[in-house]
């Protein structure tokens, strides 16, 4: 088979394309990277995932066809049991496909312009593709050549000079809602890179009080003596809610951390001051019903965005140097692409790079992949999810 009838392709959603419920629905949690990948390696050949707060974003190469797009989405779909609708995704093919990851991995395809984390997310999702024995020498190749764009973007021009990610993008919404912070209680609910980031923020911003909970209370524990903060058992938090003016929330758990039930009786004991929460988690730690309650202010990933834009034009005029670069690695990755001889089949079909003698060789996936998911999952509905404080 000639190599041209193979293609790198991305399928995927983010904060563009989805709300944030669609977004939640099609999160991979690290737990379930592992039988997700094995079972699309088995589908596709071999494929990488990356699952963020703002995008999942399926990569593969794989044989070009009409219904190629329809079966990514609804290879994506059937992963987690749901049924996100067709218009939300979008799918990127070859340079395109390799364009859009390098955008994604310099931070210019961000809800938040220039953020720092996503170059990690990146990593995270290289590594955990190679350790599932899904990824190819084409994906090792892309991938590996995405994280050195992100760093040429960050080393090379000022994208990343606001330093802004989705965590300091919520301590700037609490400073626009109370200003000084000096008086302030602060309550972290995470003990995650996310919510390391907030507190953290929070702690420079002159915050009087952190404390930090975290349903693993040593790491709870570790987070807040590094912050001067105070640690907080997770079943005291409806006592902690109600002695905290601002809370942000990161935890990603798989069911609500705050629900009506719980927030509402905080609110009560807080005599009439005011309560503001910002959940920076997908999926989502709060119940949207929260926003209900008076005396309450809450903020989810996507409210988020508005808040962002403030610091945009003095990010967006770096955009144009970062796409510079990008083109230059496009150009450089076609180079390499069209140096690969004919392209032979596996016994299913799926197509193999072959590269020329001289060119460096990548390590062979492993033969032990996983078989990944369970068959006959049926599809769910969009999330709905309990408040586990809440006592029937």
């Amino acid at each position: 088979m000639k190599r041209d009838s193979m293609i790198i392709v991305a399928a995927g959603i983010n904060h563009r394309t989805a709300r944030v419920e669609e977004r939640e629905a099609l999160a991979f949690a690290p737990a379930e990277m592992p039988p997700a990948l094995g079972r699309l390696g088995g589908e596709l050949g071999a494929a990488v995932l990356l699952s963020t707060c703002n995008r999942t974003e399926l990569y593969a190469t794989a044989l070009d066809s009409p219904s190629l797009d329809r079966r990514l989405v609804e290879l994506l779909n059937a992963l987690k049991g749901v049924e996100v609708d067709l218009s939300r995704f979008y799918v990127r093919r070859h340079d395109d496909a390799v364009r859009h990851l390098y955008s994604v991995a310099a931070g210019i395809d961000s809800m938040v312009l220039g953020e720092a984390q996503i170059l990690r997310q990146v990593r995270e999702a290289l590594s955990a593709a190679t350790e599932a024995g899904s990824l190819n020498g084409v994906l090792n190749r892309l991938f590996h050549s995405a994280l050195a764009v992100g760093k040429r973007a960050r080393s090379e021009t000022h994208i990343g000079r606001y330093g802004v990610s989705v965590s300091s993008t919520a301590v700037a919404l609490a400073r626009k809602t109370f200003g000084d912070l000096t008086e302030r209680t602060v309550l972290v609910i995470s003990a995650g890179s996310s919510g390391k980031l907030a507190a953290r923020a929070l702690a420079e911003s002159g915050a009087s009080r952190i404390l930090v909970t975290n349903r693993t209370f040593a790491r709870a524990a570790e987070l807040a003596r590094g912050l001067g903060g105070e640690a907080v058992p997770f079943e005291a938090l409806p006592k902690a809610l109600g002695a905290s003016d601002i809370v942000i929330s990161a935890s990603g758990a798989d069911s609500f951390v705050l629900g009506a039930q719980t927030v509402a009786p905080a609110v009560a004991r807080r005599t009439g001051r005011g309560l503001l929460l910002i959940d920076i988690a997908v999926p989502r730690d709060i119940d949207p019903a929260v926003r209900d309650i008076p005396g309450v202010l809450l903020y989810d990933i996507d409210d988020l965005q508005a808040v962002s834009q403030a610091s945009l034009r003095g990010r967006q005029k770096e955009v144009a140097r970062v796409e510079a670069i990008i083109e230059e690695e496009v150009a450089r990755f076609r180079e390499w692409w069209h140096s690969l001889d004919v392209v032979p089949t596996t016994s299913s079909g799926q197509a193999v790079p072959h590269r020329h003698q001289g060119q460096p060789s990548r390590p062979p996936p492993d033969r032990h992949r996983p078989r990944g998911a369970a068959q006959g999952a049926s599809p769910r509905p969009l999330r709905s999810r309990r408040d586990p404080h809440h006592r029937r």
